[in-house]
């Protein structure tokens, strides 16, 4: 959340709040929230410092604190307390200073606090051309991204744009543990360095031995539930303290709230519950911690083996409805702990009995979709199946299917567990190998952990009476894993689920210093003979590639092999002149750039995927599928391959105002007049075109609306669960081709397909030009309603009939339990776009989009 705003609207004029995060006094027993900001005037900067309400929006929302001149004197320097660790990827204490005014502060690990601080650091008189802070008065940097390459002085070449990754502040390498881990950390990322890792890795069993920690995963779904009672029959269950805690929770925080916003006050919460628990024979440092809405995983490590961890990466996916929402999905923690690789995942996948392949298109939505940044800038993101150890654990939300309430309960009784498992979702589609493929899951001798009435052990007494579940699992994949505990703890009963846990023992290489160096040693010789060779040069399996009828929202993958000769090299597909990426944004290589050792060959992924931002050009055939890539080798020659592919036009991506002239299904009209259409003037649709009268409203629009109409008023979770992928294409086909006169799939896929439409509407219901005017009168309904009448004909019937199904929708909430505030907030960031170069919006424009929403459906008169 972008709280700089809030500081904006209390600043005088002139002021601007360039940059501001929120953090902790490091002081006294009391948890103290402050929010600085970095404000500029009239030329001078200072950092202001204001106490605050827990979300802080507006100016209403903050106060100022005190003002500390970035002048002569000021100084920043990160500290380590002495009841702390300094651990790789925590957060951050730093010293503000200036003359006798001293300010200690907590920051959040990320890359939002390395912005500021490199920020403030440029601003500083003792610090200036710098972008980094001094660590207990040596400089700290914030950013060391930079190549060594002594033979390369130019400017990086520009990659496929990528979104912004949160890669950890880089500490200095003193205070890292001196093995591998440490020096492959050192931001050295030449050509000649790279190489020098990947041989390391590949002759890492010369010099590493395999060493034995014991790994704590729990798991608890707490129902939106507070920390009332203590969590030690969970987390303290051994006489034996774990060396690594990896604690993951789902439903945090049920509330609309954090739902909508992703903030919650119960995340201090279960945080502090959790460190009052842990073992108490040991003492641990927290690593990190990650959420999303209401999954969160926390990391704990003993203190005397914090320094072997490095590395530290963060990520989240949201799989919830329009594979955003973060209701549903995964957050994990990657690390190395010694010379090993180790990912800890936890989910929360789609809820509901039948609901299994959505479950299992979940977890490879969240295998695909996760990636971490690796700290060299020439080495692809890693995956979670790229790390030598994965820990699963979760709400994984599979039931028990074929048996009624009745059975399972006896069976239960009976402690027939094995053959209770051969009716759960999860064992059949791991057997199937639908899901969880090449992971294991240890023995179940324990009840199924749903559904309870909460404060007891009784199963659930309520009217719906659930069948009980295995839903709170935990799994692994690697090597050198041994599980020595899987139970469930009936002791805790504030939520419906009862808490899971599992104790491993895992094997990790660690590095022997001696025979590290002289493998660094060998490598280094070897390569300087290698790099008086020839230059590189490489074999590809093939150079065209043809896609064939390419769909909206559809992905198509070719392959190809890159084999290597006799000097390793860098390869990397570059930008052609006078274009900013490598390729056109309907295409990516997976992946894009990397390195290859004499000899070795690695599978590129050509992926092409059409979507909202490509699809109306190629609709419209201003845009084509064709494209040429060019692979550059450092030091070598330059490889052209040709991309060519047709698109299958679609409604999706197509304007209402085109929508409502085509009577016919988009596919079975001309490609020229498909052009003509989607080019004509908006400011034209509501006149007749060569004699034709436009339709009030898209067809399609109407076939997804009336479907929803006729069959999904009392359905509960609309708009909130996700449909199934395979459903969604077979809904956009039914729409494209006219096939059948009801569309194919679940209410929550046509539902997932209706949002997908507004979503892709290159002209959002609500006009661009009309964003601001919208905000401004977000909370008068007469101005709103009057915006709404001068929209064109088309998109103020969508408009109104979008409001009356959905008014329609709200008079059955009794049954469906859609809430009105929920409905808002999803339509007003669809209907209420902001125009092309406007800034994401913030929470504050995002408030006043709904409320807009909000107005209209709590009306019924019609509009003028």
């Amino acid at each position: 959340m972008d709280q700089s705003v809030a500081i904006q609207e209390s600043l005088a004029e002139g002021a601007t709040c360039r940059i501001a995060v929120q953090g902790i006094l490091a002081a006294g027993e009391s948890v103290e929230s402050r929010l600085l900001g970095l404000v500029e005037s009239c030329g001078e900067h200072a950092i202001y410092v204001y106490t605050h309400r827990r979300m802080a929006i507006t100016a209403e929302d903050v106060w100022l604190e005190k003002v500390i001149p970035i002048t002569e004197g000021f100084a920043v320097e990160e500290v380590v307390p002495d009841s702390d660790l300094h651990v790789i990827g925590s957060d951050v204490t730093i010293r503000i200073s200036l003359e006798d005014d001293c300010l200690t502060v907590r920051l959040p690990f990320g890359s939002h606090t390395r912005t500021f601080l490199q920020e403030v650091g440029r601003c500083s008189p003792e610090v200036v051309g710098s972008d980094g802070v001094k660590q207990n008065g040596k400089k700290l940097a914030v950013s060391q991204n930079q190549s060594n390459d002594s033979t390369n002085k130019s400017a990086p070449r520009q990659n496929k744009l990528k979104p912004e990754v949160t890669t950890e502040m880089v500490r200095s390498s003193s205070v890292m543990v001196s093995n591998k881990a440490s020096i492959l950390s050192e931001p050295k990322f030449g050509l000649r360095d790279t190489i020098v890792k990947s041989q390391l890795v590949q002759m890492e069993d010369s010099y590493t031995h395999i060493q034995h920690f014991r790994f704590f995963v729990g798991t608890y779904n707490v129902n939106g539930q507070a920390p009332r009672e203590s969590l030690q029959p969970w987390l303290r269950c051994d006489a034996e303290p774990p060396d690594i805690y990896c604690v993951g929770f789902q439903e945090l925080d049920l509330s609309m709230e954090a739902f909508l916003f992703n903030d919650t006050p119960k995340e201090e919460e279960w945080f502090k519950a959790v460190t009052d628990s842990l073992h108490p024979d040991a003492k641990y440092a927290k690593v990190k911690f990650v959420r999303l809405v209401g999954i969160m995983l926390l990391l704990y490590v003993k203190a005397d083996l914090a320094l072997n961890i490095s590395e530290v990466e963060i990520e989240t996916v949201g799989t919830g409805i329009m594979g955003r929402m973060g209701n549903k999905g995964g957050v994990a923690i990657r690390f190395k702990f010694h010379n090993t690789s180790v990912c800890i995942v936890n989910s929360h996948l789609a809820a509901h009995v039948e609901e299994y392949e959505r479950r299992n298109q979940d977890f490879k939505d969240i295998c695909s979709r996760m990636q971490f940044c690796q700290s060299d800038p020439n080495l692809p993101p890693l995956t979670i199946g790229k790390h030598d150890v994965i820990l699963w654990l979760g709400d994984l939300n599979y039931r028990l299917e074929e048996l009624d309430v009745a059975k399972v309960k006896q069976l239960v009784d009976e402690k027939a567990f094995l053959e209770l498992c051969q009716y759960d979702q999860l064992k059949r589609q791991m057997n199937a190998n639908a899901v969880f493929e090449g992971f294991t899951e240890g023995e179940i001798s324990f009840q199924p952990t749903y559904k309870y009435d909460a404060g007891c052990d009784d199963w659930d007494t309520s009217e719906k009476c659930r069948v009980p579940a295995w839903c709170d699992r935990i799994l692994w994949k690697g090597q050198n894993i041994t599980q020595l505990s899987y139970r469930s703890h009936m002791a805790l009963k504030i939520s419906d689920h009862k808490p899971v846990s599992s104790v491993f023992d895992i094997g990790v290489k660690v590095v022997k210093q001696d025979l590290y160096r002289k493998a660094f040693e060998e490598i280094v010789r070897s390569l300087d003979k290698l790099e008086n060779a020839n230059i590189p040069s490489v074999t590809l399996s093939r150079r065209e590639f043809h896609f064939e009828d390419v769909k909206y929202m559809q992905l198509q993958v070719e392959k190809f092999t890159i084999r290597n000769g006799q000097v390793p090299c860098q390869f990397e597909f570059i930008s052609k002149p006078d274009e900013e990426t490598y390729s056109k944004e309907w295409l990516t290589a997976n992946p894009s750039k990397g390195f290859l050792l004499s000899d070795a060959e690695i599978t590129i992924e050509l992926e092409v995927f059409v979507n909202k931002s490509t699809a109306t050009h190629l609709n419209s055939g201003e845009e084509k599928l064709e494209d040429i890539l060019v692979l550059h080798l450092s030091r070598g020659k330059d490889y052209f391959l040709s991309v060519t592919g047709n698109y299958l036009p679609s409604c999706f991506g197509s304007p209402i105002h085109m929508l409502c002239y085509m009577r016919q299904p988009i596919q079975d009209m001309p490609a020229e007049s498909i052009r003509k259409l989607t080019l004509m003037p908006l400011e034209m649709s509501d006149d007749a075109v060569q004699g034709e009268k436009p339709m009030d409203i898209p067809k399609e629009l109407w076939m997804m609306v009336d479907h929803l109409y006729r069959n999904a008023s009392q359905q509960e979770d609309l708009f909130q669960q996700p449909g199934l992928r395979s459903e969604f294409e077979q809904i956009r086909d039914c729409l494209d081709k006219g096939m059948h006169d009801t569309l194919l799939g679940s209410n929550h896929s046509v539902a997932e397909a209706l949002l997908l439409f507004l979503e892709s509407l290159p002209e959002p219901v609500i006009c661009y030009r009309l964003y601001s005017s919208c905000l401004e009168c977000a909370s008068n309904y007469l101005l709103s309603s009057q915006i709404i009448s001068n929209l064109p004909r088309c998109h103020k019937n969508v408009f109104e009939y979008l409001m009356a199904f959905l008014r329609e929708l709200l008079k059955n909430s009794g049954k469906n339990h859609l809430d009105v505030n929920v409905l808002a907030s999803i339509f007003g960031g669809l209907l209420l776009r902001p125009p092309p170069g406007h800034p994401a919006p913030d929470i504050t424009e995002k408030r006043k989009a709904q409320q807009f929403i909000h107005e209209f459906l709590l009306r019924e008169d019609n509009l003028p």
